[in-house]
């Protein structure tokens, strides 16, 4: 069995107008929200070896904050493939990972990571920005990785852990 983690970037900032939608970088809710999502994954019993991220800006970032927020060690590679990737292409990119990893996580973009999840599990609880979800898959190699062969285990959003 696999393990697909799916996170969506955190919030961008639209302050600079001149700046390409790549380049567009975190604002300061979403380096907070992103921050508590990665504190969230140690009470976890199961966590990614590696994360795959999206080359844009806000992605690279929040891949970057979720690991040093979460105090624990994976493997970081980036893929253009998933900037603007809907699911065939985010099944692709799945399909060819190593199988020597059993968690991995995916740090995309909507509308990609809500229709993925929606595509793996028939579930579509919506995706805002930092939203982590967890989803089991009924494989023994991520190149089986299809439609309907995944299973939500839990869906976390920042609103979720807001502290007081």
């Amino acid at each position: 069995m696999k393990t697909l983690f799916l996170l969506r970037h955190a919030k961008s900032s639209w302050k600079d107008s001149s700046l390409k939608d790549f380049d567009r970088p975190l604002n300061k809710r979403g380096e907070k929200d992103i921050k508590l999502v990665g504190k969230f994954i140690r009470t976890k019993k199961v966590t990614p070896s590696l994360i795959v991220c999206s080359t844009a800006e806000r992605a690279r970032q929040t891949a970057e904050l979720f690991m040093k927020s979460s105090g624990l060690k994976f493997e970081l590679r980036f893929d253009e493939r998933i900037y603007e990737a809907y699911v065939e292409r985010l099944l692709e990119v799945i399909s060819q990972l190593e199988e020597a990893y059993d968690a991995v996580m995916l740090v995309g973009h909507n509308p990609g990571m809500e229709g993925l999840h929606a595509s793996l599990t028939g579930t579509s609880p919506g995706f805002s920005t930092s939203t982590l979800a967890c989803v089991e898959l009924s494989v023994e190699k991520w190149s089986k990785v299809r439609i309907g062969v995944g299973q939500s285990k839990w869906l976390i959003s920042p609103k979720d852990l807001e502290e007081d």
